[in-house]
């Protein structure tokens, strides 16, 4: 390893019972992990053990010693989590056995990627016998997961290849990552005691993320909250654990009531216990289990440290698996467990108790369903595939209504970080966005299409209804919409309406824009931005047409906005082009009668200086001063006309 230390990595011991597995550590380590009376007395590890193995170049491995007694397999599924490295103890005058089968199948359901046998108590067997037992456990291990696992024979009681084993260690370890690396902290807690003047303790292997003495942890499930005053590394002091590394936490605000082995410490709000989860199951067809694994059947779920009850209910119209099968399942929980997406978890039968598969979490927080609907089956396919992107992107094709990054991440299982930036992604493709901020929604053109097509009828629907009201509340209208639409989702549907002048929005109500008092309000509105405009113009307008775009309104609304207001007074139009504010009419008409009542007659341009515009403006308001009466023409002068004489 380029001399660099390795001491993130764990080491798991896993074999039958009274295969050396202990005995093994200590001749390794120089550390007894059968350290509890009850153990000594009955000769066998009932509980985990804990020791430390530097290696020849450099690497330290934390060396977990699991149990290997049939009764007690559900403490080797909690030793075994959050281990890198397995090394499976076979006795050489033993063979392979009935919990060394188990165990083999709870390393291989729990991802754990190499293995290294031991074959122990190589003392008590002759060489030939020796060679015999070593071809034997390769033929086992052929054309699974672990057939290039190197069979290395030794004794504890004479040190016989224990060098060759630690060098064989040290290989394997090399290149090892750890898959289990993100930023929040996760330890699952195998163990829990309190130590007199320092109060409760806590062990684990650090999952992820990392913790360090003052760092705040949540105690789940239960959500308990708990502060760290000190952290140990074999049985060191540390100022920050890494994830791999297996810790031992001094805890401040918990006693040993509230914090138990089965439990998980977690960076606070970053992991919500769940009842249910999706995953891809693969049923193992154990000897002594049933040939097939029925939708349905009553089970016990191995998590991290934890075992609770559950229910296995296959997917996609699987009644059974068969032995080796895998298939997409939703297990149902009796109690709640901290799981992640990428966790795996072991099933073992109610009674009698064996391993009798498990798999990989994939959707920690989905909806209660077996039945897929489709495009389901391929986000289920993109998170096996650890495919953020395309879970992104099916959940998104599965959408029926405009969603937010939050929840489309909880839809589709992944984190919102990776949700936010696969949106903007996609919005350069052609996704639109509602809104901007945290509360932006987004959709495929193809959804909006058909809810602004909904929103449209269902607002004429209600005008039809009520013909005399302005509109109707919001509510109602997501009453009259299709699919259970959050109000924030309304909002954004309503607010991208108003903006293209889709719908109207009056105090809270929300009418049509062509449709009962939906139809008048918006008139109204369009009114007073028409008039504004004008008003701001005085005697130099715009063109009709440069009024609609300046004040933003529809032009058919406008037009009839337009006739409104010369109705009520508030503006004169002049020709077909051109409307003036009325109080600007009067003053220009008010200039020109005045030049012409002082001498007379005057020429048209003699009056576009008196009424101070241009020629732009005066031609057609003397045109419709003619029209008015207010003025007539005389060869080339005007004068009053009989409106005004």
């Amino acid at each position: 390893m380029s001399g660099r230390t390795q001491t993130d990595l764990v080491l798991g011991t896993a074999g039958h019972i009274d295969h050396g597995k202990s005995s093994l550590v200590l001749a390794l380590t120089g550390t007894d992990p059968d350290r509890l009376a009850e153990e000594k007395q009955r000769g066998i590890t009932i509980e985990l053990g804990f020791a430390r193995l530097a290696l020849p170049d450099g690497t330290v491995l934390g060396v977990v010693d699991v149990p290997g007694h049939e009764r007690f397999v559900r403490q080797m599924i909690a030793g075994s989590t959050g281990i890198d490295l397995a090394l499976l103890c076979i006795a050489a005058d033993d063979g392979v056995m009935p919990q060394t089968e188990e165990h083999l199948a709870v390393l291989e359901l729990l991802g754990i990627a190499r293995c290294v046998v031991a074959l122990t108590k190589r003392d008590l067997v002759d060489e030939e016998w020796a060679a015999f037992m070593a071809d034997e456990v390769r033929g086992r291990l052929a054309g699974g997961p672990y057939a290039d696992a190197a069979v290395v024979p030794v004794s504890a009681r004479t040190g016989e290849g224990l060098d060759e084993l630690r060098a064989t260690l040290a290989e394997a370890a090399r290149g090892l990552v750890r898959a289990k690396d993100g930023s929040s902290a996760r330890l699952p807690v195998d163990r829990a005691f309190s130590i007199k003047g320092s109060g409760t303790v806590v062990t684990g292997t650090l999952w992820s993320g990392q913790v360090a003495p003052g760092d705040e942890l949540e105690v789940l499930p239960g959500g308990t909250r708990a502060r760290v005053r000190s952290a140990q590394i074999h049985g060191q002091p540390v100022e920050r654990a890494e994830a791999g590394n297996r810790v031992a936490l001094n805890l401040a605000g918990v006693d040993t009531g509230e914090v138990r082995p089965g439990m998980l410490l977690a960076a606070p709000g970053t992991v919500e216990p769940t009842d249910r989860f999706d995953a891809w199951l693969t049923y193992l067809g154990a000897p002594g289990a049933p040939e097939a694994l029925e939708t349905g059947t009553r089970v016990r779920v191995a998590h991290g440290t934890a075992e609770v009850p559950g229910r296995v209910l296959l997917m996609g119209g699987r009644a059974a698996l068969g032995a080796r099968e895998g298939a997409y399942a939703q297990i149902r929980l009796d109690e709640p467990l901290p799981v992640s997406r990428g966790d795996r978890f072991v099933v073992r039968s109610l009674t009698p108790v064996h391993v009798v598969g498990g798999g990989q979490v994939l959707h920690a927080h989905p909806r209660r369903r077996t039945n897929l609907k489709p495009g389901e089956e391929a986000l289920l396919d993109a998170l096996r595939a650890g495919d953020e992107d395309g879970a992104c992107d099916a959940a998104l094709a599965l959408a029926a209504a405009p969603v937010t990054a939050a929840e489309l991440a909880a839809a589709a299982g992944i984190p919102a970080a990776a949700a936010g930036r696969r949106l903007g992604e996609r919005c350069k493709q052609g996704l639109v966005r509602l809104g901007d901020g945290a509360g932006a929604h987004f959709a495929e053109r193809a959804v909006l299409q058909k809810l602004d097509s909904a929103l449209e009828n269902a607002l004429l629907r209600f005008h039809a209804e009520q013909p005399a009201a302005t509109g109707i509340s919001k509510g109602a209208l997501a009453a009259r919409l299709p699919g259970a639409l959050s109000d924030a989702c309304i909002d954004a549907l309503v607010e991208r309406a108003r903006t293209d002048g889709r719908v109207v929005v009056d105090g809270g109500l929300i009418g049509h824009p062509r449709a009962g008092g939906g139809a008048r309000k918006l008139e109204e509105q369009a009114a007073e931005a028409l008039a504004s405009v004008l008003a701001a113009a005085a005697a130099a307008p715009p063109t009709v047409a440069e009024l609609v775009a300046q004040a933003g309104v529809d032009a058919s609304v406008a037009h009839r906005a337009l006739g409104a207001l010369e109705k009520a007074g508030r503006i004169r139009r002049v020709s077909g082009e051109l409307a003036f504010d009325a109080a600007a009419y009067e003053a220009l008409e008010q200039a020109a009668v005045a030049l012409l009542r002082g001498q007379g007659g005057a020429t048209a341009a003699e009056l576009r200086d008196a009424m101070g515009t241009t020629r732009k403006y005066a031609i057609p308001l003397l045109e419709h001063f003619d029209a008015q009466g207010v003025t007539r023409r005389d060869g080339d002068l005007r004068v009053l006309g009989p409106k005004r004489a």
